[in-house]
């Protein structure tokens, strides 16, 4: 007799950006598990930041299996960014101070934190906290990855 599988589907998302903060040049990129199917997703921005380039690489990532794998119902997101993996909880507070700081000013990035907000809800999301710089294994040889290939292309777009 057959058993069904009514699991959901998921997709592992493996991140990081980069920036060279003098010159405001950054790099994302996103590796995406869907099955055996992986794909690679990088950028590059100018007049950026650090943290956006975390916050992009997700949004991207996310973006793709919007387009891509309709079917995909949960979300597992790999970081090194303690920005990215605080940013679910804080959702309450931005929403209520209308994305601006105690004093008023709009927060930076806000435009990207709203859609990666809004994106976050159309999927069960488990974000999963990744050190940086650590010797490879199983659990983040692709963060790894993802870091190299960004801070490669910042210093590649530097040089130019």
């Amino acid at each position: 007799m057959c058993q069904y599988y009514t699991g959901q589907l998921a997709a592992k998302i493996y991140t990081d950006g980069s920036c060279n903060t003098q010159l405001l040049t950054g790099a994302w990129v996103a590796i995406i598990f869907v099955g055996e199917e992986k794909k690679q997703l990088c950028g590059l921005e100018e007049n950026t930041t650090h943290n956006r380039m975390e916050l992009t690489a997700v949004i991207k990532a996310i973006e793709f299996l919007q387009d891509h794998h309709k079917n995909i119902s949960r979300v597992i997101i790999y970081t090194d960014s303690q920005y990215v993996m605080n940013l679910p909880a804080r959702k309450e507070k931005l929403v209520a101070l209308d994305f601006s700081s105690k004093k008023g000013k709009e927060l930076h990035n806000v435009d990207i934190i709203k859609r990666l907000l809004q994106l976050y809800e159309l999927y069960t999301i488990e974000t999963i906290k990744i050190k940086a710089h650590q010797k490879t294994n199983a659990v983040n040889e692709y963060n790894i990855a993802a870091d190299i290939l960004s801070r490669k292309m910042v210093r590649q777009a530097i040089k130019k």
